[in-house]
Formats: C-alpha cells, sequence, structure tokens
C-alpha cells in the first residue's frame, strides 16, 4: 500500500473541507450532483472518445496501481543477476535454463530464455529492447489518459458555469430557482479545477513515475542478462547495474549486502 497516496488525499480533501467549515460553509454547499454531471460526465466523456475504449478502461484499471504499487525492487534484481552470473561462470548458462521457471517476471524470463537457447547478443537486445518500448508506451498512454481527464475537467467546469448561469437568466422572475443555478454554476467551476488539480493531474504524474520505474527496472534485467550472455565477471556486473541506483537504493543495497553476509 502507498501511505503517501492516501495520505495525499486525505490532506487535501480534508483540509479544503476544514477551511471551508471554518469560514462558515458546510459540505452541503459543495455537494451538487447536477454539477458533477456535467463535469465528470463531459470529461470522461470527451476522453473516451480522445482515447481507444480499451486504453481509457486500462488506465481506469490502473487506478489500483497508484493505491497499491507494484513492488520492484531494482536492488534484488541485481542481486539475482549476479547469482546467476556466478552460476554461468562457474556451471555454464545452460545451467541457468532450470531457474527460469521460478522467474515471476515475463520479461525477465523471456530475455533469459533467449540467452540460454544462444540467441545472437544483437538480436536479443533488438528483441527485448522493442518489448521494452512497448511496455514504455503502455504505461505512457495510461499517464496521457488521466492528464487528459485533468486538461478537459477545468473546461467543462466553465461549461457548467455557463449553463448555470443560463439557468439563472431564465428564471429571474422566479427567485426561488435562482439559488439553485448559482449553485450549479459555481460548483461545476469548483468541480472541474479541483479535481483536475487534486485527483487527476496527481493520479497522471504518479502513473508516469511507476511506468519510468517499471521501465528502469526491465532495462536492469536486460543489460544483466547481456552481460551474463558475455561471460562477464558477476562482481562487474554487478557494479555496473549498481550505476542505475540512485544513492538511497545503493545504501539499501549496500546494507543488505551486509547483512547477508552475516
Amino acid at each position: 500500500m502507498d501511505l503517501g497516496s492516501f495520505l495525499g488525499l486525505l490532506a487535501a480533501f480534508g483540509l479544503i473541507l476544514t477551511g471551508n467549515a471554518i469560514e462558515g460553509g458546510s459540505f452541503k454547499d459543495i455537494s451538487q450532483l447536477t454539477a458533477g454531471m456535467i463535469v465528470f460526465g463531459g470529461a470522461f466523456g470527451a476522453v473516451m472518445l480522445q482515447f481507444p475504449l480499451s486504453k481509457f478502461l486500462s488506465a481506469i484499471g490502473a487506478l489500483r496501481e497508484v493505491f497499491f504499487p507494484p513492488q520492484e525492487n531494482p536492488g534484488e534484481v541485481i542481486k539475482q543477476i549476479v547469482e546467476f552470473a556466478r552460476r554461468a561462470r562457474r556451471e555454464g548458462i545452460l545451467s541457468l535454463e532450470k531457474e527460469i521457471p521460478n522467474i515471476q517476471d515475463p520479461f525477465f524470463a523471456k530475455a533469459l530464455t533467449m540467452a540460454v537457447d544462444g540467441l545472437e547478443p544483437k538480436t536479443l537486445y533488438e528483441s527485448m529492447e522493442t518489448e521494452l518500448a512497448t511496455l514504455e508506451e503502455q504505461g505512457e498512454t495510461k499517464s496521457k489518459v488521466f492528464e487528459a481527464v485533468g486538461g478537459y475537467a477545468p473546461t467543462v467546469g466553465i461549461l457548467g458555469a455557463v449553463l448555470g448561469l443560463i439557468h439563472v437568466m431564465k428564471n429571474l422572475a422566479d427567485p426561488s430557482k435562482l439559488g439553485e443555478g448559482i449553485a450549479v454554476a459555481f460548483v461545476a467551476t469548483i468541480y472541474g479545477v479541483g479535481s483536475a488539480n487534486i485527483v487527476f493531474l496527481p493520479i497522471a504524474g504518479k502513473l508516469k513515475m511507476l511506468s519510468r520505474t517499471s521501465c528502469l527496472v526491465r532495462e536492469i534485467m536486460l543489460r544483466g542478462v547481456l552481460l551474463i550472455q558475455e561471460g562477464i565477471n558477476h562482481s562487474v556486473i554487478e557494479e555496473q547495474l549498481k550505476g542505475f541506483l540512485n544513492e538511497k537504493q545503493k545504501k539499501q543495497y549496500g546494507a543488505g549486502k551486509t547483512e547477508a553476509a552475516a
């Protein structure tokens, strides 16, 4: 569970509603079904028009990853590659064939299978690089769906405000109906601007970050397999792959090795 995502939403909505209450407002003041239908219906409808339905549904399905991201640890991947390299140098790369069924990541398993089968390094690289580019594009598309929703929502919110004002103008002679029209006008703008900047655009950014992390891990896998195939010493492979880690990850990696040695 990504605690930061939950706390971020809680802080954003909690403090906004608290501030509204301090100023004398209430939740009822900003809960408007009609405004919600206009803003969210219009924004999501526009995005469904922009993207193929399969990509739209895939992006909606990826919402779970924002709060429950996949557990991908580049340090653990490097340790596994180093162990494979040590075994390949000692027993030959064919000895890794029995390890392939135990590899959970399909990308890693496919790359190692190609290496064990004796595929030329250049061909292996080109094949897996194409697959990596496809995975990266899929991740970017999910992010772009929510970026699009975040772009349309404020504009549709303005549309809702205009519709509310039209309703107000039509009922100037009936003061009892003015309040509802004005409420739709202002609340629609709040929904559009608020949802875009508090929900949709942050979700897009989180999905983009998760996609980059996922692609980085698979770059480590591909580079590691190629180095194993070349017969490079496991300590050299380890140092090269550690270059993919940031400073914090390097410290964690070193700490993990110390604990394992102890």
